[in-house]
């Protein structure tokens, strides 16, 4: 699988917004580019944080460029993620996030781009919270 499909959750997130590129290089993808705004900075590097080797992975250098008086409107939209806890169950998590335990397979569907079972969650994973 190449970075570009491991990270696809976080280029999907860029796109719209960040003028610049996601290129593999060097074993590594680099994220080259400007945005408006610090909160769309923030949600692509939320985005990219969602998979747990990303230090090994990413290398970005992403500015921020001002503009658009329209665009802090949209900084609640950011999301939300959970890092997994020894002991953890989507379960428990979708009780504690969500408040409902039956709400698990919504952070399961989420999360696609990392888990195969929802039962097979491991410490150290960063979830995105629907």
């Amino acid at each position: 699988m190449s970075l570009r499909d491991t990270y696809s959750y976080a280029i999907q997130t860029a796109k719209g917004k960040f003028d610049g590129s996601a290129q593999e290089k060097d074993g590594k993808l680099h994220f080259v580019g400007s945005v408006h705004t610090e909160a769309e900075k923030n949600e692509i590097w939320t985005a990219i944080k969602t998979i747990p080797t990303w230090q090994n992975d990413v290398v970005a250098d992403i500015k921020v460029t001002g503009g658009g008086a329209a665009a802090p409107a949209a900084a609640p939209a950011a999301a939300k993620t959970y890092t997994v806890k020894a002991g953890d169950t989507l379960s428990a998590i979708a009780k504690a996030q969500l408040g409902n335990a039956g709400d698990y397979m919504k952070i399961f569907e989420a999360n696609k781009d990392q888990l195969v079972d929802p039962d097979k969650i491991k410490p150290g994973q960063v979830l995105k919270i629907p």
